[in-house]
């Protein structure tokens, strides 16, 4: 396999079966059971092994940050008032406020479904259960002279009856894309540490942190902290930048980062998701502080991390902007010889697939450079 560059990301061709098509368990692994392959940053050496043993490349000190966004049914039925033969999927992304959503709209195809490109602002979408929505502008905002008919996301005004999380426990199903031809209930799309209703999408690289997974961890030394980033919905269609999404990173997080930082210990993220959190409320000399609100943040070559040093993350598709991200701490060159042996051994892509931790050097090596 080539890889190459295409819109300044890692370009490759990602074959229909290195996607995971059904979640681990249907293929008869327990969701901790799926491969790791694991790059050390600064050498030649890949590890191929399985989740299970993540602890194994931790160290005493080490702190392990996840999600705890909880995933929400942000697949729902529509039907577009200007067009009743047209049945369409309204996607939530991202509550702005009590009465508007970030949304995109998406049209069904062979191979699942496309987003829907010619809407236009004021148009009337009917839903489940006597809801009506209706979009206001594309999202973010363009300019006056933007034309909506190129958009993909919009800013909506919507109200569910009794809140977003009784409505679309109802009426909604998990957002999926063509390559899960079917529907999977809610349960597979939680991570062991959701707790607050937010993401439409699952922060998927905590999905194989086990019970026994992080009781390995503890037992190594590795500390566990949280934060919340609520997902919006995924750039799968070109390289877009990530959206603006909504975040909280409490004290006791800052607290445990920042003492791990000062002792010595390595900061790891659990999910782009956590880096981007973290990143946000970095401060230049590497220090995190707590916050919460919205961030646009996007870690690249151009501003990479400050706070995280590695990263256990999904193998992400093609052009996808996460790479970007990905090469901040890997490098281009690294990362795309981490893909590239990726494909070779036939690793599982997107969210019910494998993992990929580009690991920092060690506390030895760090005392060795200095």
């Amino acid at each position: 396999m080539t890889i190459g560059v295409l819109d300044d990301l890692i370009h490759f061709e990602l074959s229909d079966e290195l996607s995971a098509h059904e979640p681990p368990e249907a293929r008869g692994l327990e969701r901790d059971e799926v491969r790791l392959m694991v790059t050390p940053v600064s050498s030649d050496v890949i590890h191929h092994t399985q989740f299970t043993r993540l602890a194994c490349f931790l160290q005493a000190g080490d702190v392990l940050v996840v999600n705890d966004s909880m995933t929400i049914n942000a697949a729902l039925p529509a039907v577009r008032a200007t067009l009743p033969d047209e049945n369409v999927r309204l996607h939530l992304s991202t509550q702005l406020d009590a009465a508007h959503w970030v949304v995109e709209l998406r049209v069904s195809t062979e191979k699942g479904s496309a987003p829907l490109l010619d809407a236009a602002p004021r148009e009337r979408l009917l839903l489940p259960g006597g809801v009506e929505g209706a979009l206001i502008e594309p999202w973010p905002r363009r300019g006056a002279g933007f034309s909506g008919r190129v958009n993909r996301l919009w800013r909506a005004a919507l109200v569910m009856p009794n809140g977003f999380v009784d409505y679309t426990s109802r009426y909604g199903e998990p957002i999926r894309y063509s390559y899960v031809p079917k529907v999977w209930p809610l349960s597979y799309y939680q991570t062991i540490f959701a707790r607050e209703p937010g993401s439409a999408e699952m922060p998927s690289a905590g999905r194989p942190l086990s019970a026994r997974v992080v009781s390995a961890l503890r037992e190594r030394g590795v500390r566990i902290a949280s934060l919340t980033l609520h997902t919006g919905v995924s750039s799968l269609e070109s390289a877009e930048p990530p959206y603006p999404e909504r975040y909280r990173v409490p004290e006791e997080t800052a607290d445990v980062v920042n003492a791990a930082r000062r002792d010595g210990g390595r900061i790891i993220a659990v999910g782009t998701t956590v880096v981007r959190a973290l990143e946000t409320v970095a401060t230049p000399d590497g220090r995190a502080h707590a916050d919460a609100g919205w961030t646009e943040h996007v870690v690249s070559r151009a501003q990479p991390p400050r706070v995280v040093d590695g990263i256990i993350t999904g193998f992400h598709p093609p052009r996808a902007s996460h790479l970007a991200m990905l090469e901040a701490f890997a490098g281009r060159e690294e990362l795309a010889r981490a893909y590239e042996a990726a494909v070779h051994a036939g690793y599982r892509w997107h969210e019910f697939g494998d993992v990929h931790f580009i690991a920092p050097v060690s506390h030895d090596k760090r005392r060795l450079l200095s």
